[in-house]
């Protein structure tokens, strides 16, 4: 649906719809801020079910490499009594351990969630909670992650808004090939050059 510049379309409806979720399940389940739990749909969240899983298998990667490093500063910062130097100093250092972790194990699409994963749960820890809580907020973001992929298998698009979408991938595929085409040649006449010499 078009209001001049301004497009309403199915994966802004599912998105919504995957915020809502999250909000009437938490309030039912008395779990408390559905806040990372609605952030985690709202990452998840793709276009269609096949990209939602494959981002959302990266995310779930991603919450845990986040939460186990989360989990480590909660006992870091507990021992050193919650100094802000610890916070200070700590985080910074997960957040390249994260990405080197994430990195290596060919997990670079989970980068992201994975380091928001960690600071929303290491800085919204109020201090003097258990391990429990920490806990429920590395769940949370699983249960957002699961509510996305979930919606997007059973709210379809439309048929008209698939045909749009390969649309307009088949336009992006073209423009990749040409400069594809563009570096080929760019190539071609290096070679020829060199040999030339």
């Amino acid at each position: 649906m078009h209001f001049g510049r301004f497009r309403l379309g199915m994966r802004t409806f599912k998105t919504a719809l995957a915020v809502m979720i999250c909000i009437l399940l938490f309030h039912l389940l008395g779990r408390g801020s559905p806040l990372i739990a609605a952030l985690a749909a709202v990452f998840s969240l793709r276009q269609d079910l096949n990209t939602s899983f494959s981002f959302g298998r990266s995310r779930i990667l991603g919450n845990s490499i986040g939460g186990f490093f989360a989990l480590i500063y909660f006992y870091i910062q507990a021992f050193f009594e919650n100094d802000f130097y610890v916070e200070l100093i700590v985080l910074p250092i997960f957040v390249i351990l994260v990405i080197v972790i994430s990195d290596g194990i060919g997990n670079n699409p989970g980068i992201v969630s994975a380091i928001a994963t960690m600071l929303l749960i290491s800085l919204s820890i109020p201090q003097g909670e258990s391990t429990i809580y920490a806990l429920n907020r590395v769940l949370d973001t699983f249960i957002g992650t699961v509510i996305a992929i979930s919606l997007n298998g059973i709210v379809t698009p439309p048929k008209i808004e698939k045909e749009k979408q390969i649309k307009e991938d088949l336009v992006e595929l073209k423009k990749k090939e040409v400069g594809l085409s563009e570096m080929l040649e760019e190539v071609r006449k290096q070679i020829e050059d060199q040999s030339k010499d």
